[in-house]
């Protein structure tokens, strides 16, 4: 699957943003659960336009993610509403522009908006491809059982399952595991 550049790039920082949550992040603790923890999030995954740096401005950002979350867990129609609701309230008025490097792209805030307010645009206008392309089953969770990573997946087949190389051997490990002691007792039969 392809969209375009500046879709990929903001499904792929949705997920970066929604796999910071305890239940899905790596560390297994809320990784933008300081103030500190947001600024270090923002040297990793610059977002262009003001930043505040206040406790504010992080609680704008952890609204962005529960709401990336939800689109997750949408289905299409349901994410259109969503969608539409999200571009309402921030009042979006799309344009194309080019900074810091990238090509022609579109944005519908000015660089002067709440960041929580521009990740949420940037990824109502992402969502918006997605569900014209009716390419929903492209968002998912992770498929390990103690996992609710969130995953984008535009491989061609469709076919990923797991939000990291560490869940998917975890869950063939698991089932190695079971097959193996499945052949040990029958051998023992």
């Amino acid at each position: 699957m392809q969209f375009a550049h500046d879709t990929e790039e903001a499904l792929e920082f949705a997920v970066v943003l929604g796999n910071t949550e305890a239940a899905a992040s790596r560390s297994g603790a809320d990784e933008l659960g300081t103030l500190e923890q947001l600024v270090e999030f923002n040297s990793r995954y610059p977002f262009s336009g003001r930043v505040d740096g206040d406790e504010h401005e992080r609680q704008d950002v952890l609204r962005a993610r529960d709401q990336v979350r939800l689109l997750w867990s949408l289905g299409r129609d349901d994410a259109a509403l969503q969608v539409n609701s999200m571009l309402a309230e921030a009042h979006a008025q799309p344009y194309l522009t080019r900074h810091d490097g990238s090509d022609w792209h579109m944005h519908a805030t000015e660089p002067e908006a709440p960041l929580g307010e521009r990740m949420r645009v940037e990824f109502a206008l992402a969502l918006m491809d997605v569900i014209r392309m009716d390419e929903m089953q492209r968002l998912r969770i992770c498929e390990a059982d103690d996992c609710t990573g969130l995953i984008i997946d535009l491989s061609r087949n469709g076919s990923k399952r797991f939000c990291s190389a560490r869940c998917g051997s975890r869950v063939n490990m698991i089932a190695f595991r079971k097959r193996k002691g499945e052949q040990d007792s029958d051998a023992s039969h």
